[in-house]
């Protein structure tokens, strides 16, 4: 805690800020850095692992939808090879998120885990358009596929992709890490389709399942990638995040005796996982600010899991218009009764 934090503020050029980084009651600071720092040393080797596996049977699987003639294996082996350079990216993220802030970087750069995120969704929206480019290319022009094939092949990518989803499983806290996991359901939804039109057509001989079923996995994987997409770009535009209340936040500090209302409230996310939180609080007497600022951080460590914090005392003035969102405790907002 810095000096601020523990004493209160002396002399005219002092802004008066209180600020708490990462310090929560009773070592649960610690306890959290260590788990973090475990966290990332498991999703990097399950990473590794994952690369060399997909980026291996990507080649198997290229090799084999080419002498098959199979859309939904060549599909399947486009998206491991996907995957492949995604877990590069997650790899160079999580070393480039362990860097600790500079002069240049303040915060550090727990945000590149995000910014990773961000870009392996990007290139499986990619993915999603060239799919059905070609089968719309396979529904007018069919060509020849060779089911037998086909199944030995999408049997063997299935069980490669369960094995590695499997792994991923054991570190999915992260952004990286379920981005990475993303990638391999989608290429166990291609294994399974593939496995299905190779039966179809070894059966029946009916070759448009196979562009069709790839059409099936397309949307399938869009769901999900859009989803991943929404979250990582929530994280960048730095909005609240989606697991907290900002009136909540809001009204529990305007609720702390000594406050009489909180403005220029802002509260986004640092990295993946870490939440920070600034703003102003209005006191009712400036002696009670060093009181408040510790009821305050205690409050938002135990209650929201918020321990970044900077927090300013401000005393009662009119609000500029159009700039803040002023808050004030609920029993201030209430009608008075009739009795």
């Amino acid at each position: 805690m810095s000096a601020a934090s523990r004493h209160p503020p002396r002399g005219p050029s002092v802004a008066g800020s209180g600020h708490r980084d990462g310090v929560l009651p009773c070592g649960h600071g610690d306890a959290r850095a260590h788990g973090h720092a475990h966290d990332g040393a498991l999703t990097e080797r399950v990473l590794w692992v994952a690369l060399l596996l997909t980026g291996g049977f990507a080649i198997v699987e290229a090799i084999g939808g080419h002498f098959a003639g199979s859309l939904a294996l060549i599909s399947d082996a486009g998206h491991m090879a996907t995957d492949a350079a995604a877990f590069v990216v997650a790899l160079v993220a999580q070393v480039v998120a362990r860097r600790p802030p500079s002069a240049r970087a303040s915060y550090g750069y727990g945000r590149a885990e995000v910014l990773a995120a961000f870009v392996n969704a990007i290139g499986m929206l990619v993915l999603v358009l060239w799919i059905a480019i070609e089968a719309a290319r396979r529904f007018l022009d069919p060509a020849p596929v060779a089911g037998s094939l086909m199944m030995a092949v999408a049997a063997g990518g299935l069980a490669v992709n369960l094995v590695v989803a499997w792994i991923l499983g054991k570190a999915t806290g992260g952004l990286n890490a379920r981005g990475a996991l993303l990638h391999v359901v989608g290429d166990i939804l291609g294994s399974v389709a593939a496995l299905v039109a190779g039966a179809v057509i070894l059966v029946t001989g009916w070759t448009p399942i196979d562009p069709l079923l790839s059409l099936v996995v397309a949307v399938l994987i869009l769901r999900s990638t859009w989803a991943l997409l929404k979250e990582a770009g929530a994280v960048l535009l730095e909005r609240v995040p989606p697991h907290l209340s900002y009136a909540d936040i809001g009204h529990a500090l305007a609720a702390l005796p000594g406050v009489v209302g909180v403005h220029d409230l802002h509260v986004w996310h640092m990295g993946a996982s870490r939440v920070t939180l600034s703003a102003h609080v209005t006191l009712a007497r400036g002696e009670d600010w060093p009181t408040v600022l510790d009821r305050a951080q205690r409050m938002l460590a135990a209650d929201f899991a918020i321990d970044h914090v900077t927090l300013q005392p401000s005393w009662p003035a009119a609000m500029p218009a159009k700039r803040v969102i002023p808050l004030v405790p609920v029993a201030a907002r209430r009608p008075p009764s009739d009795g």
